[in-house]
């Protein structure tokens, strides 16, 4: 069984079919991408795994248990994390304290509890939220003021907030959006350096097919609402079917 899995799903919002009939497996420890034109329903089904939006039918189901009905805190509860388009941080507290907040949330039940133990210290916190700093290498900026960092380092910054809760799958919304080229390579080598020395699932929506290609094994196409094409990245290239909804004028 896949590991996340979409199954006959339909959103309607008024007249306009967000989503129809859209049918998506994930694999455990992958890195899997949706890809599509501006309207395609990408955003729209991102939302539905996180507990946004509730289908108007079919199924979402992760790691056995079904996400429909359950609030955004649950689904992060049952492992689910995600970094946002526009990076969700502390702007008043120091990046250190960004990544520590979290930690301090899940020790007294916020988030799940196998991550840490409620025996542990402050220090133990501290520890661990520096190791996450540097696993996005951002050591050097332990003490700055958040609000200070650039774009790029503001979505490495949320990236370790996300990776201290432990999550079992991890969903990228844009995470290269309005970089210069320079942070987005810097942020292809991170993510997949991440993903040698921890097999978490991702999943990433992004319209840089740059990002896409260097880093999904398996590619997910919408268009007006349907997958279009589910393939790997070497047959998604170049199909006519993605040429025509780029092309073409999907929207």
């Amino acid at each position: 069984m896949s590991f996340l899995e979409i199954k006959g799903v339909n959103k309607r919002f008024g007249g306009l079919q967000a989503l129809d009939d859209v049918n998506l497996n994930v694999e455990e420890g992958t890195i899997h991408a949706i890809i599509g034109p501006n309207g395609a329903g990408k955003s729209t089904l991102l939302n539905c795994f996180i507990g946004k939006l509730m289908p108007d039918s079919g199924t979402v189901t992760f790691d056995g248990q079904s996400l429909l009905g359950l609030k955004p805190w649950q689904i992060n509860q049952a492992g689910v994390s995600r970094v946002f388009q526009t990076p969700e941080i502390f702007s008043d507290l120091s990046v250190l304290e960004n990544v520590m907040i979290p930690c301090f949330a899940r020790r007294d039940g916020m988030f799940r509890l196998n991550a840490v133990t409620p025996t542990e210290t402050e220090t133990d916190i501290r520890e661990k939220a520096e190791q996450m700093l540097i696993d996005v290498r951002m050591e050097d900026k332990l003490h700055m003021q958040a609000s200070s960092l650039s774009r790029g380092d503001k979505r490495r910054l949320e990236m370790a907030m996300c990776l201290s809760q432990d999550p079992k799958l991890l969903l990228l919304d844009e995470p290269t959006a309005g970089m210069a080229r320079a942070d987005t390579n810097n942020t292809i080598d991170l993510l997949a350096e991440l993903q040698s020395k921890r097999q978490i699932t991702k999943v990433i929506i992004e319209h840089d097919m740059h990002v896409v290609f260097s880093l999904a094994q398996r590619i997910s196409v919408l268009a007006q609402g349907h997958v279009i094409v589910e393939d790997e990245p070497a047959n998604i290239k170049g199909h006519p079917k993605v040429k025509e909804a780029y092309l073409g004028g999907a929207h």
